[in-house]
């Protein structure tokens, strides 16, 4: 793996990681208003808020822990073991990590998985 495609691939981490966390701030203010709009309300408008609130707690802890393995991916970089399989230690392919930048594992561990019974 070059050098050249490892700083690409941080840099759009990088990109990544800032656009995320902007995204996670964005969607806490909104979460605050909906918080303090909330008066008083009928059924119905307590159960909308109540799947509003459950959704867009869903989508933080997804936005989260994609910023997580982010994270990581950066570290990875810093350390070295950017792009390599961490169950078998094999190169991850570039394509793969131009299509998923923070990808730890190869396609096969990756299929292997998400089968059921293989390893």
């Amino acid at each position: 793996m070059s050098e050249a495609f490892v700083h690409e691939m941080e840099e759009l981490l990088v990109s990544m990681r800032n656009e995320l966390l902007e995204k996670l701030t964005e969607d806490n203010s909104d979460f605050r208003e909906m918080v303090n709009s909330m008066g008083i309300k009928d059924s119905i408008d307590v159960a909308a808020d109540d799947i509003a609130f459950k959704k867009m707690e869903a989508i933080n802890k997804h936005e989260a822990n994609r910023l997580r393995s982010i994270e990581n991916a950066i570290a990875r970089i810093h350390n070295g073991k950017y792009g390599y399989c961490l169950r078998c230690g094999k190169k991850i392919p570039e394509e793969r990590l131009r299509a998923i930048p923070y990808a730890v594992l190869c396609i096969d561990c990756k299929n292997a998985e998400e089968v059921p019974g293989r390893k």
